[in-house]
């Protein structure tokens, strides 16, 4: 046997300073698009994700000799925007303690509330342990900086399973989820709903059509390009609509670059008037990776009734039937969703804070909070209008 392969762990602050196809090696295998290079790099180049927007990249990497292995996406944030997890409570009860709650360490795909974040570790090697190396330099690193603790948010189910035993309060919130029973168009979907709620999809969809505007499923590598920069004025219309509580961080260079880095990872829901002009009114964005679909951005240019529920629902959902995929997560936000055919589910934020009684105060109260959580997302399932099984 050879001597043991030497471990390092460098602190990163620009993804372009690791080498994309050594970061993929890790990032591709896992279900997420969203903490793959192309991302990630298109959120510090763009300026989206920046110092001066409250984001500090600080990647942790794990190095066997000169090979990447093992790597954590990771912000130091000065404000709790753009995480779509309100830790507002804790940062409260950190100043009635005396605590500085900010600055902070998070992970998570910035700006991108979808299940799935987790470390990256390369396949053959040992997950577990590196898992928990990397745990405890996050930990070192948050006391080296001051920084108040660390979280993890919208965290894969099984990688949070295991990290909660590791000093880790797991927090309950409601998200939003689509699951394909293997329909066989949409209509077969629509079954699935009583007989009221499914006469009103079909008068949803009937009357945008009545009023002129269709919608077309186009993918991003065949969007023309000049519909990219399109997107960016719909997705700032929408956020600018929201003021204070918007989450317009996105620059219009982040459109500009994401046909040739993110393209072959984009569908877009498009919607054109026969009464208007070329531009369509509306459009959506969503992501696809393996049998999954994610939901990202909208907005329109003026307001058309039923046309939000066609370009962010119906249309991505027959989509995704007539490909065969399995789920559709539409991000965070809106209850009308739960009309629409997806159902609540938990998902898991990890958080660790380093102040004592900030840490107790977390321990003491997560299990009441989790359960209250639970009960309500089991509640408003069982009035989602979908039809009984005595029926």
């Amino acid at each position: 046997m050879g001597p043991p392969v030497t471990r390092t762990m460098r602190w990163v602050s620009r993804i372009a300073a690791i080498d994309r196809a050594a970061w993929n090696r890790l990032a591709l295998p896992v279900t997420t698009p969203f903490l793959e290079w192309d991302w990630l790099w298109l959120m510090e180049t763009s300026g989206s994700v920046a110092p001066g927007s409250g984001w500090i990249p600080q990647h942790l990497t794990v190095w066997a000799e000169n090979e990447l292995i093992a790597a954590a996406p990771l912000y130091v944030k000065s404000h709790s925007g753009g995480e779509f997890v309100f830790d507002h409570a804790w940062a409260e009860a950190a100043g009635r303690l005396g605590v500085d709650y900010y600055p902070k360490l998070v992970g998570m795909s910035p700006f991108t509330p979808l299940i799935g974040y987790r470390f990256l570790t390369a396949p053959g090697e040992d997950e577990k342990g590196l898992t928990a190396e990397m745990l405890a330099e996050i930990d070192a690193f948050c006391r080296r900086h001051d920084l108040s603790g660390a979280s993890f948010l919208f965290a894969d189910p099984l990688w949070a399973e295991a990290v909660s035993g590791s000093g880790y309060s797991a927090w309950v919130h409601p998200s939003f989820g689509w699951v394909n029973e293997s329909f066989s168009g949409f209509e077969d979907y629509l079954s699935v709903f009583n007989s009221n709620q499914r006469r009103n999809i079909r008068r949803e969809r009937a009357q945008l059509r009545r009023a002129g505007v269709r919608v077309e499923m186009v993918s991003g590598s065949e969007l023309p390009r000049e519909l990219y920069a399109h997107m960016y004025r719909l997705y700032a219309r929408t956020n600018d609509q929201f003021g204070p509580w918007g989450c317009r961080y996105l620059t219009p260079e982040f459109f500009d670059l994401l046909p040739a880095r993110f393209g072959h990872r984009l569908v877009f829901a498009v919607a054109r008037s026969l009464s208007a002009g070329a531009a369509p009114i509306g459009m959506s964005m969503c992501a696809v990776k393996g049998d999954h679909l994610y939901g990202r951005y909208w907005g329109c240019l003026e307001e058309v009734e039923f046309l939000h529920f066609e370009a962010c629902y119906y249309s991505p959902i027959e989509w995704a039937i007539t490909r065969g995929l399995s789920r559709f997560d539409p991000g965070a936000g809106g209850g009308h969703k739960l009309r629409r055919g997806f159902q609540l589910t938990p998902n898991l934020s990890l958080h660790r804070f380093q102040h004592p009684a900030l840490r107790r105060v977390m321990e003491r109260h997560i299990g009441a909070i989790n359960r209250r959580e639970q009960e309500e997302i089991a509640a408003i399932n069982r009035e989602l209008p979908l039809r009984r099984q005595s029926s």
